[in-house]
């Protein structure tokens, strides 16, 4: 188990950006990276993916339809990996797991594994590694662009994206930046956990949707 404790977040230290403003923030300050690194941890084991066709296949009970439309999207996936690679800028994720594994970890698992084989940088975290850092309450999802910008990612209690919280300290981001850092140094690759603990998995049910 790891020995340390997440930095704070506190809100009143960012800039609250409702959802359509924090995607587009969040998509040109990507790219314009250059040799600089990026880092994001997911938390949460349950999401509402807006605008996902596999996820509402997934939703409506067709399993097949979702993994047919997730490998459908494979070229768009290296396209986006290998775009990182020309500015020079690694994403690396942190994915926290907790067993059973609920529908939507299953699927997102799926789509991990492929960003994975397509050169992505990801690697699961058992939610037990990080119970030490969870006294107050789950860890944020975070993600910090470049060194320079963090966002903590909002969802209402049904995990529907409903914007961020923007900083730019560059205390808050750096510590940050190494807590992420450090988990990922100490979680597995995701295609080994996903090999082990998911491929063998029957298709999840709607009732545990």
């Amino acid at each position: 188990m790891l020995d340390l404790r997440p930095p704070t977040l506190l809100p009143e230290q960012g800039e609250r950006l409702v959802r359509d403003i924090y995607k587009r923030d969040f998509r040109e300050r990507l790219a314009a990276i250059q040799n600089q690194d990026s880092w994001k941890l997911e938390r949460r084991q349950h999401f509402e993916e807006l605008g996902s066709a596999s996820r509402d296949a997934l939703t409506q009970g067709d399993w097949g339809r979702s993994l047919r439309l997730i490998e459908e999207r494979r070229d768009d996936v290296l396209a986006s990996v290998r775009e990182d690679e020309r500015r020079g800028s690694r994403f690396h994720r942190v994915r926290v797991v907790e067993k059973p594994l609920t529908p939507y970890l299953q699927w997102e698992l799926y789509s991990l594994r492929q960003r994975a084989e397509c050169g992505g940088r990801i690697r699961t975290v058992d939610a037990e590694v990080v119970a030490a850092s969870e006294d107050n309450g789950l860890l944020p999802e975070v993600v910090v662009l470049g060194g320079h910008t963090l966002y903590e990612v909002l969802y209402n209690e049904s995990g529907v994206p409903c914007g961020a919280v923007r900083y730019t300290d560059a205390g808050i981001v750096g510590r940050w930046e190494s807590y992420i850092k450090e988990l990922y140094e100490a979680g597995e690759d995701v295609e080994s956990y996903f090999a082990r603990e998911v491929a063998h998995l029957p298709p999840p049910t709607r009732n545990a949707e």
